[in-house]
């Protein structure tokens, strides 16, 4: 059996997001996605709201487990929970650049597990989560956002908008 851990900080869950987890589905006979806790980071949503969105991003999917992690290698959790395999994004250089060394460094620690490297369609390659947090504020800026991420974390931003 076949088992991937795709894990990020989700801050919020985007479309590019969306399109990593339906593809570990259909990759692999079991996919965990972890939300990976870094206490050094500040984060727009709490730890909760970042799983409420991610569980309700993918309810409508078989074989997938949603999780939290913390203070912890990810290869280390993946470990933990049974995992072979590590899926990670890339979008650009700067991505591939980062993964590649990451890859190395799981090696180092845990050589069983391999790392399985995915590239998103053009229309969401430079979608992400920083992107999505920096467009929230101008006049009109739901309709554009909408196109990036799915309804319930729109709603959550929305909310969020509105309390600043």
């Amino acid at each position: 059996m076949s088992k991937a851990v795709y894990a990020g900080s989700f801050d919020p869950v985007t479309k590019g997001h969306l399109w990593m987890i339906e593809q570990g589905v259909n990759l692999f006979d079991e996919l965990v996605v972890a939300l990976g806790v870094n206490p050094d980071k500040k984060y727009t949503f709490t730890r909760e709201e970042r799983l409420m969105m991610l569980r309700d991003s993918t309810r409508h999917l078989p074989n997938l487990k949603v999780d939290a992690f913390d203070n912890q290698f990810l290869v280390n959790y993946a470990q933990t929970v049974g995992a072979n395999y590590i899926l990670r994004g890339v979008r650009g250089n700067s991505d591939y650049e980062f993964e590649r060394n990451m890859r190395y460094v799981n090696d180092d620690l845990v050589p069983t597990i391999t790392t399985v490297f995915l590239m998103p369609p053009r229309e969401i390659a430079e979608v992400s989560s920083t992107m999505v947090k920096g467009m929230v504020g101008p006049e009109g800026w739901e309709l554009i956002l909408g196109k990036y991420v799915p309804p319930a974390v729109l709603d959550l931003l929305k909310a969020k908008a509105t309390h600043r």
